[in-house]
């Protein structure tokens, strides 16, 4: 693709697009700063184990992944999508200061509760908007540069914790008191620069969860549905990178520079990503993703060192970048223009419960048998995966 042409694309791209781009950028941001630092913060202050981290991430994440579904179909329903979106962010910011006043591990999950159900109302409507908004030529492109802005949120949150742990002596309270302001500012950008587009302001109200709606998701979006659960099967909770870098000896506040890497090459992947995602076969490139993360498992699983842990993580980054805004394009492309909300809802929610179990998992496998065979069982899943790919139904996207 020539610069012009991917100039051309990036202009082409609805501004509301760049706006909720930018609102999940501060966002993440101020989630990055704290989540980065929170499995340090549980284990080294509060006294956790790796089961109880892996137990408080595979809540957290799969709360928010089945939160969705409720959004989802509301939204659908209403036919609006900014209102639950602006209620999700600013849920989020405001579960920030309980993080920087929790005296135990029940308060800190109570806070991530908080924080992933805030994550989960917005979700499904902000990714449904998106593709409302956007024109279907260009729609992988639109997620890739949505996710590109959100994870760059993802690394500057991570390396701002990184340099306020350094200035502030390993403070992680003040830290995560000072993640809540662009909380703060993501909601309030959400309010002021993106509105409702037209057609779903004067949409007809029905029910999405009608027998007879449900029916029309059909066999593609399904197989899509059963596809993502696999393959967060195989991706459990980030937390356990941030572990994986503890135990290669760097200084305390230099750890979460793991994410910072992780996010910085899954920011510079997603858009180029997405846009291929417009060009081929998306069943290919999302094999092409989890032969990549069978990549980064294995790394991971190999040594301890400093250097083989940031190669393993930037792998992971390069999957993440192939594979997440792919995943949301296809649910877009297989489900009804109207039950979109709920479509992500669906997906999300199975994806949730996948999440809990896998993060579960992985914290039992790695107190029980070790790092190691906790990212090896990764890749086993991540051929299932595979495995499953190669078996679509001919109604399948792409």
């Amino acid at each position: 693709m020539t610069t012009n042409n991917f100039g051309s694309i990036l202009r082409q791209i609805p501004p509301a697009v760049w706006a909720l781009g930018f609102v999940s950028m501060l966002m993440d941001i101020s989630s990055e700063m704290i989540h980065s630092l929170l499995p340090l913060f549980m284990v080294t202050t509060l006294g956790a184990s790796a089961l109880t981290v892996g137990v408080i991430e595979g809540m957290a994440e799969s709360t928010a992944l089945i939160v969705k579904i409720f959004s989802g179909v509301l939204s659908d329903y209403l036919g609006k999508r900014k209102g639950l979106a602006l209620f999700g962010y600013t849920l989020g910011a405001f579960s920030k200061p309980m993080f920087a006043m929790a005296p135990s591990i029940g308060i800190v999950l109570t806070a991530r509760l908080l924080d992933r159900i805030g994550k989960g109302i917005r979700g499904a409507p902000r990714d449904a908007l998106v593709a409302d908004i956007t024109p279907v030529s260009i729609r992988g492109a639109a997620f890739g540069l949505r996710q590109s802005l959100d994870t760059v949120g993802a690394f500057l949150g991570p390396l701002i914790g990184v340099g306020l742990m350094l200035l502030w002596s390993n403070n992680f309270r003040a830290i995560f008191w000072f993640a809540w302001l662009p909380g703060l500012m993501a909601a309030g950008l959400l309010w002021l620069g993106v509105r409702e587009p037209v057609h779903h302001e004067g949409s007809k109200r029905t029910n999405p969860i009608r027998r007879e709606n449900l029916l029309r998701l059909g066999k593609a979006y399904w197989w899509v549905v059963g596809i993502g659960a696999i393959f967060t099967l195989a991706r459990f909770s980030e937390a356990f990178l941030v572990l994986r870098a503890q135990q290669s000896g760097i200084s305390l506040a230099l750890v979460p520079l793991v994410m910072v890497v992780m996010n910085i090459v899954y920011a510079v992947s997603a858009y180029p990503f997405g846009k291929l995602a417009d060009r081929m076969s998306h069943a290919k490139l999302l094999a092409c993703g989890l032969v990549v993360l069978i990549a980064a498992d294995m790394v991971l699983a190999s040594s301890m060192h400093w250097s083989v842990v940031l190669a393993g993580v930037s792998l992971w980054g390069i999957h993440m970048g192939m594979t997440q805004s792919l995943l949301a394009t296809m649910v877009a492309h297989t489900a009804p223009a109207d039950l979109r909300g709920t479509a992500y809802g669906f997906f999300n929610l199975v994806s949730g419960i996948a999440m809990l179990a896998a993060s579960v998992l992985a914290g039992v496998l790695w107190d029980q048998l070790g790092a190691a065979f906790t990212f090896q069982a990764g890749a086993i899943f991540c051929v299932i995966a595979l495995i499953g790919l190669a078996w679509r139904p001919h109604t399948s996207p792409r």
